[in-house]
């Protein structure tokens, strides 16, 4: 076994080399900045039109943003929730200071720079999601990365049969990463924490080299997720509205209270963000230094971990939304990346940079730093012993969500390779996964969780990248027809029959 893994660990780290280093980062940065500027800056340029589209239109009495219309797909909101509870998860506190352990404080700038056009990333993949979904025989929506290949990619000249493989190699990819980022790594996570938190001193017996605690708490979690898995997308939905919202505002306000409390710091920690993000050369002298490669490479792998701009993994949720314009559940997917990044991501930076585990001098974490507990030392710094409890809970409710939306995202791409009856299966095999991301060690579940995030992210953005041209001009069309208020034919659906129906009740979709 010993030998298996080690040969496991030693073909994911070239393969993860080549997918992140070589081409990965580059394909990812590049793809957003080629976004941001097809759509002109919409993230900035109609900054108060999508804002108060998304978040803003939740509050409204009566708003189709929150509510269903039917019993086949999910509200705005719901897909939203569901979406953040995929996203919201280990990358967001263990992701973030592994980034800031390994890249040193520069690399929360790239995390935040990778956010920033990722939001336009995210923006196309939904737009490409909701044009090119289609309805199953169940009657819900089925929609993804798979399905504007297929359609899309491949309806260019010469490019049908490209289409349609990248869309296989997606599915598959999918798949692979729903067990790694949505299962293992996230179980993983949660397991040690917990471990840690209320287990620290005691000496669990093994069985067959396995923890006994691991063990039950995988038994557990396996037990709960098969009680909401196995209901459907419905019933991930509904969990998911109730829970991320909630575990997001209590995270928040208890990173906010250690950020007060460590408010004389605030300027010291910004300006080692920035320093370090470009000025590597002033931790030469140390023993162990941080090179440009790291801090960069580490800052968007870490910010793509949490946010998944780029996968095309949460436009397989968004396309079951209600909604009839692609560009409105585009930019769900805006708020989607910038409350993930820019709020939830931050306040773990701020938790971190604040701990005194890390040399704002140097840029380098203390001696004897465990990446994997740091938030919780951190927070047990102000609260004690409560704050480890905290962030054990708050990972088990962060990681434990992002299975569940992730066990959605693996049942499209089944869908997809094999069809409806496939999915069932596909579902029970997941749940039972589970118990391995309890007993893997935490390296190479994170390891693994990070090889698949990049060979997923390959085909979904070269659909993208192809599909440009269409995301500016559907983008185009809405701008002129809500926006400016002129008289343009709307772009709903590649689909005629499904453009006519959704045309012919586009009325109900305005707030």
């Amino acid at each position: 076994m010993e030998q298996f893994v080690k040969a496991l660990t030693e073909i994911n780290n070239s393969v993860n080399n080549f997918v992140w280093v070589t081409i990965g980062l580059v394909l990812l940065i590049g793809t957003g900045i080629l976004m941001t500027c097809c759509t002109k800056f919409f993230q900035i340029s109609h900054l108060g039109h999508w804002w108060r589209h998304t978040i803003g239109s939740v509050f409204k009495r009566n708003s189709r943003a929150t509510k269903k219309t039917d019993k086949k797909s999910i509200s705005q909101f719901q897909a939203l929730c569901t979406a953040l509870a995929a996203t919201i998860g280990t990358g967001n506190i263990a992701g973030v200071a592994a980034a800031i352990v390994v890249g040193g404080p520069g690399a929360v700038f790239w995390m935040w720079l990778a956010a920033f056009f990722g939001m336009m990333t995210n923006f196309s993949e939904n737009v490409l999601g909701i044009y090119y979904r289609r309805r199953n025989r169940q009657g819900e929506w089925s929609g993804g990365a798979m399905y504007y290949l297929k359609d899309g990619l491949g309806k260019k000249k010469n490019c049908k049969w490209i289409g349609k493989i990248l869309a296989v190699l997606f599915s598959i990819c999918a798949i692979l990463a729903s067990f790694g980022i949505g299962n293992m790594g996230q179980v993983n996570k949660i397991t040690l924490n917990i471990q840690s938190a209320f287990f620290a001193n005691v000496d669990a017996p093994q069985m067959g080299g396995i923890s006994v605690i691991s063990l039950a708490i995988g038994i557990m979690l396996m037990i709960i997720a098969a009680l909401i898995i196995l209901g459907g997308l419905q019933r991930i939905a509904a969990v998911a509205e109730k829970i991320v919202p909630f575990m997001a505002v209590l995270y928040v306000v208890g990173a906010l209270i250690v950020f007060f409390v460590h408010i004389r710091h605030v300027g010291e920690m910004f300006a080692a963000i920035f320093r370090f993000a470009f000025g590597v050369k002033a931790v030469g002298g140390a023993v162990a230094g941080i090179t440009i490669k790291q801090v960069v490479t580490q800052g968007c792998k870490r910010g793509v971990f949490s946010n998944e701009a780029g996968l095309g993994s949460s436009v397989m949720v968004h396309s079951s939304s209600n909604v009839k314009e692609p560009v409105k559940q585009g930019m769900w997917g805006i708020f989607e990346v910038f409350f993930d990044t820019f709020v939830v991501c931050t306040m773990t930076a701020i938790v971190v940079l604040s701990s005194g585990f890390i040399d704002l001098e140097t840029g380098l974490a203390v001696e004897g730093v465990n990446d994997a507990t740091l938030v919780a030392q951190a927070f047990g710094n102000v609260f004690g012993k409560g704050g480890e409890v905290f962030v054990a809970l708050a990972i088990l409710l962060f990681a434990f969500t992002t299975v569940l939306g992730w066990s959605q995202y693996g049942s499209k791409a089944i869908e997809y390779l094999f069809g409806e009856k496939a999915v069932p299966v596909y579902r029970v095999v997941f749940v039972i996964m589970i118990i391995s991301g309890a007993i893997m060690t935490s390296s190479l579940a994170w390891d693994i969780s990070d090889t698949f995030n990049g060979m997923m992210m390959i085909p979904n953005l070269i659909g993208v990248i192809s599909l440009c041209p269409l995301v500016a001009k559907i983008t185009k069309n809405y701008v002129d027809r809500r926006i400016r208020k002129l008289d343009r034919e709307p772009m709903l659906s590649f689909d005629k029959t499904i453009q006519d129906e959704a045309k012919a009740t586009l009325g109900e979709d305005s707030e």
